[in-house]
């Protein structure tokens, strides 16, 4: 899953020598926190609501709003923006860009070509997105939670014992973090199974794996075991 797949194609920038009300107005119109900063077509830096925030807080208490308004008008972009540009390559994967932006502590991020090209935006927003894509989270079901062990064949076992109460594999994820040598914690997000024998299916499944927990987002019966 790469960033050119999941970032905002539709890109909204100001230019350099704007004034900070102009970026305001810009992300207040297009709902959105960053606006990347170009000076004749080159992409130069960043603003965020959070820079003209920080920019105006030191005068809100002291001057009204229209004089206010007139120094947001006076200040532009460039004094406020930051300049330690940061991008991301169109094909890099969502990870890699989830990576960047968490030890950068930044909440979203230009996407650029293999010319350095501004061909998009991800951000924060766009990450959960993929989240919710990859869990399959909005098509409910159930998900199982099990820590077994990292060997051949030890998902397909449990998915198969599912299987046979009717269940469908909507996704699989499986991380090795936090979790004895030798094994991984595996979560099966799975649909269609027979509610009338989840818990039969259940005890089988203790039985023959560690379970680590059952949350029916159908039902919301949420169990740690």
């Amino acid at each position: 899953m790469l960033a050119k797949n999941w970032m905002s194609k539709t890109v909204v920038t100001i230019e350099a020598d704007d004034s900070i009300q102009a970026g305001m107005k810009l992300l207040k119109q297009h709902k959105i926190r960053m606006l990347p900063v170009t000076k004749k077509g080159k992409l130069v830096g960043v603003i965020t609501d959070r820079d003209i925030k920080r920019a105006s807080a030191s005068d809100a208490t002291t001057l009204s709003v229209h004089e206010l308004n007139y120094i947001l008008s006076k200040v532009k972009v460039k004094e406020i923006m930051s300049d330690r540009l940061i991008t991301v390559p169109f094909d890099y994967t969502v990870e890699e860009t989830a990576d960047v932006l968490l030890n950068n502590k930044i909440s979203g991020v230009p996407v650029v070509d293999r010319e350095g090209k501004l061909v998009g935006t991800i951000t924060q927003s766009d990450l959960f997105r993929v989240i919710i894509s990859l869990t399959g989270v909005g098509k409910k079901g159930i998900q199982f939670a099990f820590q077994l062990k990292d060997q051949p064949g030890s998902i397909k076992e449990v998915a198969d014992i599912i299987r046979e109460y009717n269940g469908r594999v909507v996704s699989i994820l499986s991380s090795h973090e936090r979790v004895p040598e030798g094994y991984h914690n595996v979560y099966l997000r799975m649909s269609g199974i027979d509610r009338s024998k989840l818990p039969q299916l259940i005890e089988v499944l203790k039985a023959e794996a560690t379970l680590l927990y059952m949350v029916d987002h159908d039902q919301n019966i949420r169990e740690i075991y």
